[in-house]
């Protein structure tokens, strides 16, 4: 019996695949747990047109990330912060503070997780920091820390 998988079930496939199995096991097992579809012309139909949109989001949100990133090659965003002596700052700027700033100063939001940082940044200084925007399109923040 031919069904589509409405879930990734192990060792079978993953959701959304065609696949065929013994007709004990779908009706016994996959539909009643609405796991699957009996795979009719109709359910087939309905499974062309959601891969369908999902290619299309997923090219819509690879357009809006390569956006992003032309839109990050101009941006110099200023984190003002409170320093001691020797250019030392007290705490640090993390990436959640770069996220913001981004946001007031440029309206580029971007989330604090897509914002790579090995270290909070601890002194005065121009930075580069590197976003993972999805799709493997990653574009580059500069970052400069003022004193504030």
């Amino acid at each position: 019996m031919k069904v589509i998988l409405q879930q990734d079930v192990k060792g079978q496939g993953k959701k959304g695949q065609l696949i065929d199995v013994s007709d004990g096991y779908a009706r016994n097992f996959l539909l009643p747990k609405k796991l699957a579809v009996i795979a009719t012309a109709e359910n087939l139909n309905t499974m062309k047109q959601q891969e369908k949109a999902r290619l299309a989001q997923e090219a819509a949100e690879r357009a809006a990330a390569m956006e992003i990133v032309e839109k990050l090659k101009g941006c110099m965003v200023k984190i003002p912060a409170k320093a001691g002596n020797g250019g030392k700052l007290f705490g640090s700027v993390t990436s959640k503070e770069v996220s913001e700033a981004l946001k007031a100063q440029f309206g580029i939001d971007i989330a604090k997780a897509k914002i790579v940082m090995d270290d909070p940044i601890k002194a005065f200084g121009t930075y580069q920091l590197k976003c993972k925007l999805g799709y493997e399109i990653s574009g580059t923040v500069n970052v400069v820390v003022t004193e504030a």
